[in-house]
């Protein structure tokens, strides 16, 4: 079977070594950690093509915009199997406040919350005056994982949605906003697999989103995980399933949407059991570096199986024992004004540790054939090992060997680990 992953980032590069596994693979337009033979012999490469014009027997969407764009849709009507929604399913993630209404109807354990257009400033000021503590507010449409504000601040909440509304902060994205009031507990991530009906989950991670150590400064679009998550059993996994995913899957039917891809649920967790964060429509950077890796079943048959519609011959999947702890290495200045061009050594150097894979998140390579930074979270170090402190030490250790100007890098990825829920 020939794959055809559609992306360029580290999400991209850690399902195209998976998929390899088993199958050949092109990712479109990829990176330059990509190009390789893969194990068992499978051909991993990269083209520029389009999608489009690419012959291959099933195609793995990986970023949200062109899921949101309709790439999905142009696919299937060329005849292609693909794992990823269509343009309808993908409003999940294009718009939050199209997420809260199918969440609400599904009556799905959620946040209170309001949504406001770039009209309704005085609403929305009203509204987060009435919300006492912390205050959420974000995006309506997608702004790369960095669209939300968390904050006690009330007068910084209402400077951040004014920003929005008027387009200053994030364009058309923020024009429409979604102010939530704030959960409480421990925020996870889970995915879970969709063939339209059945779902199939995998292991859980966490991730951390704010830019410093001790979770300090803006959020990004993540600068670390780790999987398993120690306080995140199988009962969990089956009561957020239950309660999140499967209503969700129902309501998107009801809503005539034939969801084939993944429903990526962030999650708090808390004294009053899961309740949903948002979801997002395709799987998540950087848990997916840390949770396919583990996989020991075949991805491919579980992706085909769920963009075929018929997830129901296949068994629960075989994850292993194994933990995964994955560090980001992020250019200067991100997320608000990432500085690209620096040059990148040592990658190579951290390659060869054994049970350490790097993924390319943000990279080129110039005229003179030097790897350069090119996007705001630039480096993934994944690292594999008996427990997560084996695992973290050894990530770590690998990413003492990587080095561009100005990187930036948390010292604390899965220093400590979630392994109880009043922890």
């Amino acid at each position: 079977m020939k794959v055809c992953i559609v992306g360029s980032g580290a999400r991209e590069h850690a399902l195209a070594v998976t998929v390899a596994r088993s199958a050949d693979v092109v990712v479109t337009p990829g990176n330059p950690g990509i190009d390789g033979l893969a194990r068992s012999g499978h051909s991993l490469s990269t083209t520029p093509a389009p999608p489009e014009e690419i012959e291959a027997d099933l195609f793995v969407v990986g970023p949200e915009a062109p899921l949101v764009d309709g790439l999905a849709d142009r696919l299937r009507t060329k005849g292609k199997l693909v794992f990823g929604p269509g343009a309808d399913g993908a409003r999940l993630e294009g718009s939050k406040r199209y997420m809260k209404e199918i969440a609400t109807a599904a009556s799905v354990p959620t946040a209170r919350w309001a949504s406001f257009g770039a009209w309704e400033l005085p609403q929305a000021r009203e509204f987060l005056q009435r919300l006492h503590g912390q205050y959420v507010v974000k995006t309506d449409g997608i702004a790369a994982g960095k669209g939300v504000l968390v904050t006690t601040d009330l007068a910084e909440a209402q400077a951040d949605v004014e920003a929005k509304l008027s387009g200053t902060s994030f364009g058309d994205a923020g024009r429409r906003v979604v102010i939530e009031e704030a959960l409480t507990g421990h925020e996870i991530s889970l995915f879970a697999l969709c063939d339209g009906k059945r779902i199939v989950p995998l292991s859980p991670a966490q991730d951390y989103k704010r830019i410093g150590t001790g979770d300090t400064g803006p959020n990004t679009g993540g600068m670390g995980a780790y999987s398993p998550v120690p306080a995140v059993g199988t009962a969990l996994v089956g009561t957020i399933v239950d309660r999140i995913v499967e209503p969700t899957l129902a309501a998107l039917r009801r809503d005539g949407v034939d969801y084939r891809g993944v429903l990526y649920a962030g999650l708090m967790i808390g004294s009053e059991g899961p309740r949903l964060i948002e979801f997002n429509v395709r799987f998540g950077d950087p848990e997916t570096q840390v949770v396919l890796p583990r996989l020991e079943t075949d991805l491919v048959d579980l992706l085909a199986a769920a963009a075929g519609g018929d997830l129901s011959a296949v068994a629960e999947p075989r994850v292993s024992p194994d933990a995964g702890v994955c560090v980001v290495a992020a250019a200067p200045g991100y997320p608000a004004a990432p500085e690209a061009g620096g040059l990148i050594t040592g990658v190579p150097e951290a390659g060869t540790l054994e049970d350490v894979i790097v993924f390319h998140a943000g990279t080129r390579v110039d005229d003179e054939g030097n790897l350069r930074a090119a996007g705001g979270r630039v480096i993934c170090v994944s690292a594999f090992g008996a427990g997560l402190e084996t695992a973290r030490r050894l990530a770590y250790r690998a990413m003492d060997r990587i080095h561009f100007d100005g990187m930036q890098v948390r010292s604390d990825i899965a220093a400590q680990p979630l392994v109880a829920l009043g922890s």
